[in-house]
């Protein structure tokens, strides 16, 4: 490990643990399967969704280093949904990387910064008959960043939502969606089904904003002040928790860098943005040696998309922003030809938007309508 500080090496920083017990690995974790279910919780009925039950659930998964962790997923039924009724995996938008910033608690918050920006999207979906599964999927250490890990606990959390009798989802078709890091957990999941759930028949994924290289995304930035980069310094320190001996940035923080990294270490959105805002890694880096470090770089190539060499086997629809400041679009476009080079069933939408967040907006109405059209089994459109 190279040490940029020249002191003992740093230790990652991990989130507060949560000090419910529902959310800990029980002790015999390893000899479970990924998808296995742990535990289950019905929990209060929400404002936010009226006429549905929510329900939680704990559950085996796996981390990037392949090692058997507890996930949750809150799984959203609509009163009154049909037999077999159509199930949708909606990965929530989390850019944090405290336990508080869970989804599953996020629901049951009573501060404004924290409510659920997609629940017009989720009750649209609700309103159609469809349960809703809204999965943890930055683990249990919020590796925010660790775009692998979220496709994996994306899957199996589907898995896991099966084997609960009485949301009788044994025999409902499935489907995917999210946007930007919801979207990265969505790409992800559809491009490792094969390999690493290939008994789930998913009937398509719908993916926008997808941050698909975050090799080209740190380029972009490189040294100069931006205003997102407390996103940045989240995901390395995400990156930290997921990969501590490949990934050590806390060894090249100087001091200033040390103290933003406490101080965001259990925050969630609006806090990590204000942080960072208009900052650099020069602004908090010792020094810039950790940026030649060949297993640091790995790390970050394994949690990009377009340096993945899976092929999804489902209908992909993806929607961004021609002209989004914080996405590489090239790295989108390359995706997707490479897809529909592969044969797959791709329909891609540019939305009339300056940039990230409005384009999530503009593009759920057609991306709800691709996923209504493939619950019904209609074959997928594609416009390769």
């Amino acid at each position: 490990m190279l040490i940029g500080t020249g002191t003992a090496p740093a230790t990652p920083i991990y989130p507060v643990v949560d000090p419910d017990p529902f959310y800990a690995a029980p002790a015999d974790i390893a000899a479970k399967r990924p998808g296995q279910v742990i535990a289950t919780r019905p929990l209060p009925p929400l404002l936010i969704f009226p006429d549905t039950d929510v329900t939680l659930i704990k559950f085996r998964s796996t981390n990037s280093r392949g090692l058997p962790i507890a996930a949750t997923t809150t799984v959203l039924t609509p009163h009154g949904r049909p037999p077999d009724g159509p199930l949708l995996s909606y990965q929530h938008i989390i850019n944090a990387l405290g336990t508080k910033c869970a989804v599953s608690r996020e629901l049951y918050s009573d501060d404004f910064n924290l409510q659920i920006k997609e629940a017009v999207a989720l009750n649209a979906a609700l309103l159609h008959g469809w349960s809703v599964a809204l999965p943890d999927h930055l683990g249990p250490t919020f590796a925010y960043g660790a775009a692998r890990l979220g496709g994996q606990i994306t899957l199996d959390g589907i898995r896991a939502v099966r084997q609960v009798p009485e949301l009788g989802v044994q025999h409902s078709p499935i489907a995917m969606a999210g946007y930007s890091g919801g979207g990265m957990a969505t790409a992800w999941a559809a491009a490792l089904a094969p390999r690493y759930a290939p008994e789930l028949d998913i009937a398509g994924a719908a993916a926008g904003g997808v941050p698909t290289n975050m090799v080209k995304m740190l380029e972009g930035i490189r040294f100069e002040p931006h205003p997102a980069f407390g996103l940045l310094m989240a995901a390395a320190i995400g990156l930290e928790r997921e990969y501590p001996d490949r990934f050590p940035i806390s060894d090249y923080l100087n001091s200033q860098g040390m103290a933003a990294r406490d101080r965001i270490a259990n925050s969630c959105t609006n806090e990590i943005l204000a942080a960072g805002a208009w900052r650099s890694a020069r602004d908090f880096a010792s020094n810039m040696s950790l940026t030649e470090n060949r297993n640091a770089r790995s790390v970050v190539e394994e949690n990009s998309l377009e340096l993945f060499d899976g092929v999804p086997k489902m209908p992909i629809f993806e929607w961004h922003s021609p002209t989004d400041p914080l996405i590489p679009i090239e790295a989108t476009d390359n995706i997707n030809r490479r897809y529909c080079r592969a044969g797959v069933r791709l329909q891609t939408e540019l939305t009339a938007s300056p940039e990230h967040l409005t384009a999530a907006v503009l593009g759920i109405p057609a991306a709800l309508a691709w996923l209504e059209a493939r619950f019904r089994g209609e074959p997928a459109p594609t416009n390769c």
